[in-house]
């Protein structure tokens, strides 16, 4: 069709010159036969709920960062499970390879985040009233307070804010209008060592690292590797009231 429409706008003296020596006409071009067992529509409800896992298992690896998927293999393991046939992995070796790759797709996520966190720490530790740890908590304290300190089982009251090292908020109690209570035990690595370091009524900042906080884990709007800091208010230990 496009070499009729090209010789047409060329006008008459083509023409002409088809018609002394006229080409064969070619065939038209059939379009490509479907593969066998490729599937063009949804006609069952149980197609769509077939492709629908599809997609869901797809998404959810492509947000680990897994991309380069052998899709044949994945469709034999369904196969082979859904006829019981004996797998190429066992349950515990496949859950193994899986943490394998998920932990190689993350950490290369994350790779520029914690080399940025890295720098900031370096420097950030040099700074007067730093004080880093042995874990390599770094924090000032802006205030201190007064009485007993929070233990490893005790449960405190707290506001706070959290930030990444660029100054983006990802979390505030103080916008919320309402401080939070939790178990020592029962956030970050990073804040249950720094609570056990404050006193009733002290106000912390805390420089924490990667691996004290969500690691090459995206959390939220908290990137992958991130180094955060956070301002603490240890408001009460409702726990040493009992």
């Amino acid at each position: 069709m496009k070499k009729l429409f090209v010789v047409l706008m060329m006008g008459s003296g083509l023409v002409a010159f088809g018609q002394a020596k006229k080409p064969a006409a070619k065939p038209a071009a059939k379009p490509a036969a479907a593969k066998a067992g490729a599937v063009t529509s949804l006609k069952t409800l149980n197609d769509s709920a077939s492709y629908a896992i599809g997609i869901s298992v797809a998404n959810f690896y492509k947000q680990q960062g897994i991309t380069n998927i052998n899709t044949a293999l994945v469709t034999k393991a369904i196969n082979d499970v859904m006829v019981k046939k004996s797998p190429l992995l066992n349950d515990q070796q496949a859950n193994g390879v899986m943490m394998s790759i998920i932990n190689q797709a993350q950490e290369s996520k994350a790779k520029g985040n914690i080399t940025a966190g890295e720098k900031f720490l370096a420097q950030n530790k040099s700074k007067p009233g730093v004080k880093t740890t042995a874990s390599g908590l770094q924090y000032e304290v802006l205030k201190e307070g007064e009485g007993s300190k929070p233990g490893i089982t005790d449960t405190v009251t707290v506001n706070y804010v959290g930030t990444l090292i660029n100054g983006t908020e990802f979390d505030n109690s103080y916008k919320r209008g309402e401080p939070i209570t939790f178990p020592v035990t029962g956030v970050i690595k990073g804040w249950t060592e720094a609570l056990q370091l404050m006193s009733k009524g002290a106000k912390y900042k805390l420089y924490i690292p990667q691996e004290l906080g969500y690691g090459v884990n995206e959390v939220g709007s908290i990137p992958a590797g991130s180094v955060l800091v956070f301002e603490v208010d240890l408001l009460d230990i409702p726990s040493q009231k009992k």
